[in-house]
């Protein structure tokens, strides 16, 4: 998946849409998708100020100044779908894998809840459902793209801030915004071969 930070307006519209296709539970704090917001002042780069009210469920309410010479922006996160998953490494019994296209999931009939992947996965993505004390995570709609669908969150975008590709298909158009924008992963210096792709990331995304 390919994330253009530009576009992100913050609406929202994916985390609903993500949380109704998938039966997350509604609770503030389970979420296969969130965006956050980074208030970054010149003078403090190193620290910006991150907020995710509800993981950006209802939007985000207005609280900074325009023309402050503050930067602000929003950051939507979900599973990277690493090539190299930490989550797939540590889990004891195999409940963890990668599909033979790449997309990282979780056999919830194997998964035994010890929390060893939530505790792995650098970037904060799974969580443990209270119906099933077993782990979530984002699939990609795997459900969806299997059948030729996008993903519920890349189809509301009403920006078109995210776009879904077939890295393994030389023809698909995702191959040229990789190459024709300046991208970066979250947290390279972890080496996980993250598989969401962002353009014009903020050095101080954490």
């Amino acid at each position: 998946m390919a994330i253009d930070i530009d576009k992100c307006i913050g609406c929202g519209g994916c985390v609903r849409a993500c949380k109704a296709e998938n039966h997350v539970p509604l609770e503030p704090f389970y979420f296969r998708t969130w965006v956050e917001r980074y208030h970054v002042k010149p003078e403090d780069m190193e620290h910006p100020e991150v907020d995710s009210p509800d993981g950006g469920y209802d939007g985000f309410p207005e609280r900074y100044a325009q023309g402050d010479g503050t930067k602000n922006f929003f950051v939507p996160k979900l599973c990277n779908h690493c090539a190299h998953s930490p989550c797939v490494q540590v889990c004891p019994v195999g409940a963890t894998f990668e599909s033979p296209d790449g997309v990282v999931l979780v056999d919830k009939s194997y998964c035994l809840g010890c929390r060893y992947c939530v505790q792995a996965c650098p970037y904060g993505c799974r969580f443990i459902d209270p119906r099933t004390n077993t782990v979530d995570k984002c699939t990609l709609c795997y459900h969806r793209i299997t059948k030729g669908l996008t993903t519920a969150c890349c189809e509301v975008c009403p920006m078109g801030a995210r776009r879904l590709g077939d890295l393994k298909d030389p023809k698909d158009p995702i191959h040229a915004f990789l190459r024709d924008h300046k991208i970066q992963v979250l947290k390279p210096q972890m080496a996980t071969g993250a598989k969401v792709y962002y353009n014009d990331l903020d050095g101080s995304v954490r």
